[in-house]
């Protein structure tokens, strides 16, 4: 069993059931974690910013660091292992407000709502989502089951 990590703006996929990926840290950034139970193939992506026009070269380098840019990249990466897109289950956490106390910047709201209009307008269904609030989140996928547990700050873990 390997534990793959994911990192900030980062994102992976795999298609053993034996391994786990998870992803620390999560605070204004999300965790999009997906899984097609027909064929055990999971990714997990940790975008921070919600628009890749920010910065091009910043989305070109590193496409995981946007929701407009990672998501559909990791949602083709898991065709490539045989996902279907009709059979993903989508689980989603993070989003918070943890160093933004005056709420003025509020990228965790902009990212959750870059985040549901890219599957909105793209006809994704969210199965399940723990966002928005102050609190830092570690998110793991079970790619054997699909489980999605999600830990937050001084908590245990919980199956989102």
């Amino acid at each position: 069993m390997a534990e793959l990590v994911v990192g900030i703006s980062d994102l992976k996929v795999t298609n053993n059931p034996a391994d786990s990926m998870v992803t620390y840290a999560l605070g204004s950034c999300i965790a999009v974690a997906v899984y097609d139970p027909a064929v055990k193939v999971g990714g997990l992506l940790h975008f921070m910013l919600p628009d890749s026009s920010l910065d091009a070269e910043k989305a070109r380098e590193t496409p995981g660091m946007f929701a407009d840019t990672g998501i559909p990249l990791l949602f083709k990466s898991c065709y490539k292992l045989g996902a279907d897109k009709k059979r993903m289950i989508v689980k989603v956490a993070g989003g918070a407000s943890i160093l933004d106390d005056s709420n003025f910047f509020r990228i965790g709201q902009k990212n959750i709502m870059a985040m549901r209009k890219l599957f909105w307008n793209n006809n994704v269904l969210i199965d399940a989502e723990d966002t928005g609030k102050n609190v830092n989140r570690t998110v793991r996928l079970d790619v054997g089951t699909g489980k999605v547990w999600v830990k937050r700050a001084g908590g245990p873990p919980e199956e989102l």
